[in-house]
């Protein structure tokens, strides 16, 4: 049976925004996510609501030195990494976009890879804040969003995954022919509903939250 959660305790939730960053958001940028800049209001307004009832708010960059040391094989898959152009540690594109920037002492974690679990500090700031639901939104759909929802899920969060609120890009032809982001995102979608979290949209997680 698929995952189901009926009710957000917003003293027990975390709200995750995955890379919402200049590199990825702003127009231009050397990764725009088309998708990423048209969920923006929607986000803003989750990230509102969750404010106002007490959930965390947790932001992640995708960041790697200068020096390239710990981009792994990403310099491999994505040019705009090997060649310095984008997600350089101390720059302006890890900053995350100003429509939906952090306020106060919300954290950020730098994150080297998809997952915002892998190599980071995410679960200690999780349990120690006694979180057990993580609400996940941003981009990319089927990499860091969902990479991130897995690996929470593995650990034992339960997982709302947040369908208006995550987007990605179009897919270039590899051998199997191009794939436009909705495609992606909604075969992401379809897979995340039934193997790790429960998909809904902005105003699900709204209407279940209970103050």
């Amino acid at each position: 049976m698929p995952i189901n959660i009926e009710h957000v305790n917003p003293k027990t939730t975390a709200l995750i925004v995955i890379d919402m960053q200049n590199d990825f958001i702003a127009a231009g940028a050397p990764l725009e996510t088309p998708m990423g800049q048209a969920l923006l209001p929607t986000l803003a307004r989750l990230i509102e609501h969750a404010r106002a009832t007490g959930m965390r708010v947790i932001y992640t960059t995708h960041a790697h030195r200068s020096n390239g040391c710990d981009m792994g094989l990403f310099g491999e898959i994505y040019p705009p990494i090997q060649n310095r152009a984008g997600l350089v540690d101390d720059t302006p594109g890890i900053d995350i976009y100003p429509d939906v920037a952090p306020q106060g002492d919300e954290v950020v974690i730098k994150k080297h890879r998809y997952s915002a679990f892998f190599g980071t500090d995410l679960d200690i700031i999780l349990r120690t804040q006694k979180i057990d639901t993580v609400v996940v939104t941003g981009v990319t759909t089927e990499n860091c969003c969902q990479s991130t929802a897995r690996d929470a899920m593995f650990l034992g969060y339960r997982v709302a995954f947040i369908s208006d609120a995550t987007g990605t890009y179009d897919y270039p032809d590899a051998g199997f022919g191009p794939i436009p982001a909705a495609d992606v995102h909604r075969v992401t979608l379809g897979v995340m509903a039934v193997s790790t979290a429960h998909v809904m949209t902005t105003d699900d997680l709204i209407a279940k939250t209970t103050v």
